[in-house]
């Protein structure tokens, strides 16, 4: 997986491409840990896959942020909504 961040104004974009799964999230969590921002958007266009270790990190991020600011997830693929649905991931992220 790569991880991209790039600021743009008042917000973190992180990128992610490939896979977010048992492998690659401890790489995400880290680079989340590391980070002081109260305004995140993870850009998930080139996300082609998440397992539910993924999921794991996102709903950590999700709840930290909503305590310090805001997380948005955009541009995501239709199989990763899909595992977002299913899993009722929808209803908890916030995804635009």
């Amino acid at each position: 997986m790569k991880i991209d961040l790039n600021k743009e104004n008042d917000k973190l974009i992180i990128s992610l491409e490939g896979r977010l799964d048992t492998n690659t999230s401890p790489e995400l969590e880290s680079e989340y840990k590391k980070l002081d921002e109260k305004n995140i958007v993870l850009d998930l266009e080139k996300l082609n896959y998440i397992s539910s270790a993924g999921l794991r990190v996102l709903l950590t991020m999700q709840k930290e942020m909503n305590k310090k600011g805001s997380l948005e997830i955009i541009n995501v693929c239709d199989e990763v909504l899909d595992i977002f649905e299913v899993t009722g991931f929808n209803d908890i992220l916030n995804i635009k």
